[in-house]
């Protein structure tokens, strides 16, 4: 019997590799719903492929038209409502940014496994997301490459004799340069990944090691472990994804080449392992470098420890003010080196929880907290710019 899947953000990077699997593994599964923000023609193409989808487009609606029959969901709600009506056993959310939490609750509300490449969803809500989780007996599979291998290893060796989980970082492309010329890099500079291919602001996010702070929040939040059970190691290669030390002291890795297609294969067919190429590796001449991370020069990643350490709403205010940063980075308004200097500003507000110290912030809180985040940071933003 086909796995009935759902891809939302079909047309952006996690969608495509998780279309590729899809167009190899057509006997396993049956393709129930995708969705894009804004790129119709994608999906209308994906439509082609896979034809008994439904396809929705949380973005701008089009104009009237023989597009419009085509496309049954239009909106950020009627994706919700298409999710819940989809009948998907695995949702897969590859929605870049604050954008994809709504829609990972309302998988799991629907009572689908949720396959998640949206860091955001556990960032910003992991209480909230774990509980349901639990209530609705689903399990949350992780397709970041650096949570997948940390999830496959506790499943080989299990959390009790756990001690720590090392997280691997390339370090971005401007891992060996010098503060001083870190102030003058362009956006075109930060989007030239050595090794991922991702979107923009993911791949801004790895040149500041924000990328890695966010990762760092996730994998407390997926795996129950406190900030300093979680180390991040330069790995430049991206052949070891992460590790996990045990109490005897004994490290275990999960290594294969840096293609986002394994991690995404092990969660749409887990719990079985089945055969595949994507991440075949060959240690002929193979070099392995690691090193430890440069806290003065990418603050947003000490930063992020601070937010697991401080709880509550600092995640979601950490990633909320980041974006803002990096968009407007990306659009020049900022230099490189004030994309930290926006977030800490932000970060440094009194954000306590408003209902009660002991509460765990329900969704309406969170969302409230990621605008008012915004709305600071470009406030901030705006002010710097007077300033040039």
């Amino acid at each position: 019997m086909k796995k009935r899947i759902a891809v939302l953000g079909a047309t952006g990077s996690i969608g495509k590799s998780t279309i590729d699997i899809l167009r190899q593994g057509r006997d396993d599964f049956e393709v129930v719903l995708l969705s894009a923000h804004e790129n119709i023609r994608g999906l209308l193409a994906l439509l082609r492929e896979f034809p008994t989808a439904r396809l929705a487009l949380s973005g701008s609606v089009p104009p009237e038209g023989t597009v419009r029959t085509e496309v049954a969901y239009y909106g950020a709600r009627a994706l919700l409502t298409a999710i819940a009506e989809s009948g998907a056993e695995v949702v897969v959310n590859g929605i870049a940014g604050a954008a994809g939490l709504p829609p990972s609750l309302a998988a799991l509300e629907a009572g689908a496994d949720l396959a998640l490449a949206n860091k955001e969803t556990i960032v910003m809500a992991a209480p909230l997301v774990f509980s349901l989780a639990e209530r609705k007996k689903k399990r949350i599979l992780p397709v970041d490459s650096e949570h997948s291998a940390v999830f496959k290893l506790m499943e080989a060796h299990g959390k009790a004799g756990l001690d720590r989980i090392l997280l691997t970082a390339s370090g971005g492309p401007f891992r060996t340069f010098p503060v001083e010329q870190l102030q003058t890099i362009t956006p075109q500079e930060a989007l030239a990944h050595p090794t991922w291919n991702m979107g923009p602001k993911i791949t801004v996010d790895s040149a500041t090691l924000a990328n890695k702070g966010l990762e760092v929040i996730e994998a407390a939040g997926l795996f129950g472990l406190k900030p300093e059970q979680i180390s991040v190691v330069i790995h430049p290669q991206s052949v070891v994804h992460s590790m996990v030390v045990l109490r005897d002291g004994g490290v275990y890795a999960q290594m294969s080449k840096p293609d986002m297609r394994l991690p995404i294969h092990s969660a749409l067919y887990w719990p079985e392992c089945r055969p595949c190429s994507f991440g075949a590796l060959s240690f002929d001449g193979l070099t392995l470098e690691f090193d430890k991370p440069d806290y003065e020069k990418f603050p947003l990643l000490p930063l992020a420890y601070d937010a697991v350490r401080a709880g509550g709403l600092y995640p979601a205010v950490y990633n909320a003010a980041n974006e803002a940063a990096v968009a407007a980075f990306l659009l020049k308004k900022i230099g490189f080196l004030d994309i930290s200097a926006v977030v800490e500003y932000v970060f440094k507000e009194d954000w306590k929880n408003p209902v009660s110290s002991g509460t765990l912030p329900d969704l309406e809180t969170i969302l409230e907290a990621d605008k008012q985040a915004r709305e600071r940071a470009l406030n901030y933003i705006n002010g710097m710019m007077e300033k040039k």
